[in-house]
């Protein structure tokens, strides 16, 4: 559904994009992940044809951005990180407005704006005045309008931005709901959101991909194949580090504490020594208050990849 060859722009002497080059297939929620400045919203502005490339090529549903961008317009449903909206509007009056500007029939234009105005949320306050609503009500309004052609392919800048924890939990669940009725490429720099919305992701950094695949696999090429167990075990650190480390395995473990004691043990690729671990605390009548995987994050991801970058 959008396919980017070879993207690069140049803001004279600066570099913003950097030869890039991705898919994102019909259906698809895509996560465009990296910091401020790391040359997201630029390659944004490219697929939504308001600027040009410097070089390269891109086609958004079949259609490439040079000689057919009307067409790319119609397709995309587009929401900027800073939502253009007309403060001195009602919200039905603006969506009506947007669809008719978007192509909308009329006949079905009631109906549509109507269905949309549920699906975000806003259809209890569709006759407030646009400026006089709060910053999770007009992104939401945004979000109206990006949806309300009914376009194939939705490009979101930051959607979340601003809004309290109440709000940016209504939104992610939204833009997770749309996935598989619109192909959706999101962008953001905070981490939970690409987690919870999104089944790949890209990590974009000083305008080039520095990585791209999805979260799991993301996470298992950081663990290098390896499980890191935290356990919180009452008794004496030397031997109970000591018997843990006997156990067929276990590749190394560290450990702190005095009567209670942590530790982390890590656990060779492929094997699963939990029962072994709990057992060979009964048997020596220590007490294992706790035991957990220790999980891989987005952010150990984003950090890992981009300070590697950084060292190269």
């Amino acid at each position: 559904m959008i396919d980017v060859q070879h993207l690069t722009k140049r803001y004279g002497d600066t570099l913003a994009v950097d030869d890039i080059s991705f898919r994102v297939n019909k259906g698809e929620t895509l996560g465009f992940l990296g910091p401020n400045g790391a040359g997201k919203t630029t390659t944004m502005r490219i697929l939504t044809c308001f600027m040009p490339p410097s070089s390269g090529s891109a086609t958004v549903a079949d259609y490439d951005i040079f000689s057919h961008s009307l067409d790319v317009r119609r397709e995309i449903g587009y929401m900027p990180e800073n939502v253009p909206l007309y403060p001195d509007m009602r919200v039905q009056e603006f969506l009506e407005y947007r669809a008719r500007l978007k192509g909308v029939p009329r006949k079905s234009l009631k109906k549509r704006v109507q269905d949309v105005m549920e699906k975000t949320m806003v259809a209890d306050v569709r006759h407030r005045i646009i400026g006089q609503l709060s910053k999770g009500y007009r992104q939401r309004v945004g979000l109206s309008e990006a949806l309300v052609h009914d376009p194939k392919v939705l490009i979101l800048d930051e959607p979340t931005i601003g809004l309290d924890p109440n709000q940016v939990r209504q939104v992610r669940k939204l833009i997770k709901e749309l996935g598989g009725e619109h192909t959706v490429l999101i962008s953001t720099h905070i981490l939970p959101e690409v987690e919870m919305t999104c089944g790949r992701v890209i990590i974009i950094d000083h305008g080039r991909i520095a990585a791209m695949d999805t979260p799991e696999r993301l996470m298992q090429h950081i663990k290098g194949g390896t499980t890191k167990l935290t356990l919180e075990v009452r008794g004496p650190l030397p031997q109970v580090r000591a018997a843990i480390e006997k156990i067929s395995g276990v590749a190394k473990v560290e450990g702190r504490g005095d009567g209670v004691c942590t530790l982390t043990v890590v656990v060779e690729k492929g094997r699963d020594t939990r029962e072994d671990i709990f057992r060979t605390v009964v048997e020596n009548r220590w007490i294992l208050r706790e035991m957990k995987t220790e999980e891989v994050s987005l952010e150990d991801i984003f950090v890992h990849i981009t300070m590697h970058e950084k060292d190269a």
